[in-house]
């Protein structure tokens, strides 16, 4: 599928980044992979079994990264493991925190590229912004990340190592206790969890980062799997929500592998507004991106489906806009809810926020209509952090030198 936006880069697939000292890092795999490399590594089957069993639950369950501290494995079998592998986390370039508690992190990969997340604590929830490519490729041209090329798909470990980066800064690894999932050893991590949020800080998970996740599909579903999985991290899928601009063949396949939330950027109801602000429209329509919606496994009124929709002054904040909208979710009998996002400002951008007043009527005609059309509060302004505005401050290129590229490309194409 070719991937639409200024620059159409071939993706180099790896399910993990290589290191410098040849070591293989653990982070982002699941126990039968696990089990597969301790088995390539020499041990017999019988071992492999046991061990990988062992390795994922504290990698994952336990938040450990020293093979040292793994006390139910032999004194002797640890340095063997440690000389072999490692378990990681992404480098932490830096750390910023919002006058308003969200926190934002700039990443590395060990190949030195750099992508960011976000930690938006409130009362009764925090959610953690996680990231799925560096860079993007789509150009939506109200958001920041746009701005910038994609670069290469996160890994499992990148996209998971996220997850567990922010539960190290945030303290509440579980104690639980050692016993292990009851699947089947000889069948695939499919066990799901169920996240007692109680007394914890992070409790939902939203895959609204930099990157569009359906186009790091296996990734993103592998990593996944690992965060829901009962013997790991355990988050419930009804606490993880995908986030797409609309990626209309991936839809259906999301639903049946991972089948977590389904968020939708939609932010346009007419061709002609929504082609300039998601360029990814003039490829999947809005109302080709609808029947996927209505046919999304799972939706219901208790999993309703969630349009994103940003309020940009004179471009798509009308009276019309809205009734036009309600329109559309009528019309395909979606259970919906829309987020209204007051547009974020960046430096550069060519559009303002709608006024507060006109942000409210847009809300009141849905809520009229019988559906919840609540405005997002902004977090994280003024640390760059809010919706729309994450862009990693190694990547430099304006938008008009990523015109120029695209020119450049296109002349030689001719």
């Amino acid at each position: 599928m070719q991937i639409p936006g200024h620059i159409d880069p071939v993706v180099t697939p790896r399910a993990i980044t290589p290191r410098s000292d040849g070591r293989i890092d653990l982070m982002g795999l699941s126990h039968l992979q696990i089990r597969q490399l301790f088995e390539e590594s020499q041990l017999d089957e019988k071992a492999a079994k046991l061990r990988s069993k062992q390795v994922f639950h504290w990698i994952y369950h336990r938040g450990v990264t020293d093979f040292e501290a793994m006390t139910d494995i032999s004194k002797t079998m640890r340095p063997w493991l440690a000389d072999r592998f490692v378990i990681g986390r992404p480098e932490v370039v830096e750390a910023q925190v919002s006058t308003d508690g969200t926190r934002k992190w700039l990443l590395r990969t060990d190949d030195a590229q750099d992508y960011e997340m976000v930690f938006i604590p409130d009362a009764d929830r925090g959610t953690l912004c996680i990231s799925s490519q560096v860079g993007c490729t789509l150009n939506c041209r109200f958001c920041h990340t746009g701005t910038m090329r994609l670069v290469r798909n996160l890994t499992p470990g990148e996209i998971v190592g996220q997850v567990m980066l922010a539960r190290d800064a945030l303290g509440e690894w579980p104690k639980g206790n050692m016993a292990f999932a009851s699947a089947d050893e000889d069948e695939d991590d499919e066990d799901v969890g169920h996240y007692t949020a109680d007394g914890r800080m992070l409790t939902n998970i939203v895959l609204m980062g930099m990157g569009e996740p359906l186009y790091n599909f296996d990734n993103v579903r592998d990593a996944m799997k690992i965060v829901m999985h009962g013997d790991g991290l355990g988050l419930s899928r009804r606490r993880i929500t995908l986030s797409t601009s609309g990626v209309v063949p991936m839809m259906a396949r999301a639903g049946e592998e991972i089948n977590v939330n389904l968020a939708v950027s939609l932010h346009g109801v007419t061709k002609e507004v929504r082609d300039e602000l998601v360029p990814l429209n003039r490829k999947f329509g809005i109302h080709e991106l609808l029947r996927a919606c209505a046919e999304y496994p799972g939706i219901s009124n208790a999993r309703r489906i969630t349009f994103e929709y940003v309020m940009l002054k004179g471009k798509n904040d009308s009276d019309a806009d809205a009734r036009q909208l309600v329109s559309l979710i009528r019309q395909y009998k979606l259970p919906a809810k829309v987020n209204l996002i007051p547009f974020n400002p960046w430096p550069g951008a060519d559009y303002e926020c709608s006024d507060p007043e006109r942000i409210k009527r847009f809300s009141s005609i849905i809520f009229e209509a019988g559906i919840s059309a609540p405005i997002r509060t902004p977090r994280g302004r003024d640390i760059m952090a809010a919706c729309g505005q994450l862009k990693s401050s190694s990547e430099k290129k304006s938008r008009a030198e990523l015109d120029r590229l695209a020119e450049e490309k296109q002349a030689a194409l001719a």
